[in-house]
């Protein structure tokens, strides 16, 4: 057991000081823009669930009115993260080492909540977005940059179902078919925006991506 866990923390650490260069390619073809898109929208108390590295911070929109809460469970992400927010000048940011499952946040405290390429690692996807709900305010949005798996029936979805197994195992649990989108509606959330479209510069399996927006709907009048 011990042998395994020390294998798991040299894994994880590894995934961690060699992720921002295996995704410099789609991250320079699309999804710097992809996600500058959908943030540029945000204001009052934001969350991010699995910031990672940092790779979304110099794109939140500048402003006053904007509070920032990151979480990243990954204690080598954290580390990376931790001095990417020390690099920003007079930030109003809050770091949380909290898995997704269990948000450590009041319930209806944000007006947005954003996941990008986190769907697809968390270990249970229902939970997570039922957490999601719990902290956003009614009428609150979640905003979504995921890959996802490939319709049904095709060459590449079988070839993610056969290997999927394999690539969790290297990959820090990444699940390559994952319905996200499914999973988002299931959870309650009212899909107001999304476009489906190919990570360019990704591995072939993980290509296909949804991105946009969801709503908490409000809460039923009082009668």
């Amino acid at each position: 057991m011990g042998a395994a866990c020390e294998r798991e923390a040299d894994m994880s650490r590894i995934i961690a000081y060699c992720y921002d260069s295996f995704m410099r390619g789609p991250e320079q073809a699309c999804l710097i823009d992809w996600r500058r898109n959908l943030l540029s929208q945000v204001s009052g108390r934001v969350l991010e669930i699995g910031a990672g590295t940092g790779a979304s911070l110099p794109l939140y929109p500048k402003g006053a009115d904007l509070e920032l809460v990151l979480t990243e469970p990954d204690i080598d992400m954290m580390r990376l993260l931790e001095k990417a927010v020390a690099e920003l000048p007079d930030s109003h940011i809050t770091l949380l080492d909290c898995p997704a499952e269990s948000i450590d946040s009041e319930d209806s405290s944000f007006d947005w909540v954003f996941v990008s390429l986190v769907c697809c690692t968390v270990h249970d996807l229902p939970g997570t977005l039922a957490e999601i709900w719990r902290v956003l305010k009614p009428g609150g949005r979640l905003l979504f940059l995921e890959h996802v798996a490939a319709e049904k029936g095709t060459r590449r979805r079988r070839w993610q179902d056969r290997l999927n197994f394999i690539w969790r195992r290297i990959a820090g649990n990444c699940h390559l078919n994952r319905e996200t989108e499914a999973q988002i509606r299931s959870a309650g959330f009212e899909i107001e925006s999304i476009t489906r479209e190919s990570m360019r510069k990704a591995m072939p399996l993980a290509r296909p991506t949804i991105r946009g927006v969801a709503r908490k709907p409000l809460a039923p009048s009082e009668p």
